[in-house]
């Protein structure tokens, strides 16, 4: 089988939608070799994930070619790759990031798009006016042409059929996998390496995640104040939201606290969050929240929000507090931090949950909807 991805994100971004794309399109290939995988990207890039790909024989990777394609890099992206899909024989075109090419129903193949979230109808203030309205067509035309909808959760499966009125047999939800690098054992000397180039202290608190206001960093930091003293590492690219958190931290002496990474090595998050006493995640809302997964397979508590989707990501044993009150927040962390057994407890419980997100059950998964039989 020729399987076609829209693997942008995989080689342009380095985290949420390109992680997903890179998890699914390295653990397909892993499981099932005897396909063919075509990808097709606006342009290439300097990583790992391009260096992995260029090395595999059954892996084929598209680009613009022509010189107004390499002009008009979305628009090939939105009506070129069908073209190439005819071209290579493609039989299967997964776009894995919310959208399809316009003219894709020129295309005889089985037509998948995963859809992420709707967080731009839930929460429209979070985004301007031009990008909802972008964001809508290409979602809406993708959900009315493809063959399969995938929903990376209930809550998003629920949001596709509320909003855009598709039929509940056209979806199916398939959990986001958590990157095989939380499966590798490290050793104690690797991991002490990762810590001192990090200057990671011995105990800490984790957040991981864009710095930006539906992730509400800012709960964790204003919980800080009940809490013992602890530090907090945020790992995350700063977006404005992170002014109002570093007001905050200033006016409360709070400062040195908070220690804040950028452009981690994804082969060094795993330790970062396997040295962790407790993992955070006061998210206002997410389409699923795979920092849970991976807090989950790296044996480090959770807490995280109440409803949604996160009960789904953290199972019946994490922690689950409403995120825009400190106080119960500060005294979960403080529970926690109180008792090394419950941690331990809650480590282990949530290391048998997050089974169900290993990639090769995924790709499982994955695979029965390419082949027609799930």
């Amino acid at each position: 089988m020729n399987i076609g991805f829209d693997a942008k994100r995989a080689y342009l971004n380095n985290s949420g939608l390109g992680n997903y794309a890179r998890t699914l399109i390295k653990s397909l290939n892993e499981y099932y070799p005897e396909n063919s995988y075509t990808l097709f990207t606006t342009r290439l890039s300097d990583n790992d994930f391009q260096e992995q790909a260029a090395a595999c024989s059954n892996i084929h990777v598209h680009e613009p070619q022509s010189f107004i394609d390499k002009k008009l890099r979305s628009r090939w992206r939105s009506y070129g790759i069908t073209n190439v899909l005819k071209e290579q024989s493609v039989d299967v075109y997964h776009g894995l990031s919310n959208e399809l090419p316009f003219n894709i129903n020129e295309f005889k193949g089985k037509k998948i798009v995963t859809i992420h979230d709707l967080i731009f109808i839930r929460f429209p203030k979070l985004y301007p006016y031009l990008d909802r309205k972008i964001y809508n067509k290409k979602f809406r035309h993708a959900c009315d042409v493809a063959d399969t909808i995938i929903a990376i959760s209930e809550e998003t499966k629920r949001d596709i059929e509320k909003y855009y009125f598709v039929p509940e047999n056209k979806i199916k939800v398939v959990y986001q996998g958590c990157d095989e690098a939380f499966y590798k054992d490290y050793s104690a000397e690797e991991s002490a390496s990762i810590a001192a180039s990090y200057q990671l202290p011995a105990d800490f608190l984790l957040y991981v995640g864009t710095i930006e206001e539906r992730k509400n960093l800012l709960s964790i930091v204003k919980a800080l104040k009940q809490v013992k003293d602890i530090p907090l590492v945020v790992v995350g690219k700063k977006k404005g939201y992170f002014e109002k958190v570093k007001d905050f931290l200033e006016k409360n002496l709070l400062t040195e606290r908070v220690i804040f990474l950028e452009n981690v090595n994804n082969n060094h998050l795993p330790v970062i969050y396997r040295r962790a006493s407790v993992f955070i995640f006061p998210s206002l809302f997410e389409g699923f929240g795979i920092p849970i997964i991976e807090a989950l397979v790296s044996k480090t508590p959770v807490i995280t929000s109440k409803g949604g989707c996160f009960p789904e990501a953290g199972g019946p044993d994490s922690l689950y507090i409403d995120p825009l009150n400190e106080n119960e927040l500060a005294e979960k962390i403080n529970l926690l931090l109180q008792s090394e057994p419950l941690r331990k407890e809650i480590a282990e419980k949530g290391l048998e949950y997050a089974k169900r997100f290993h990639p090769k059950v995924v790709t499982s998964q994955m695979m029965g909807i390419y082949k027609g039989s799930l």
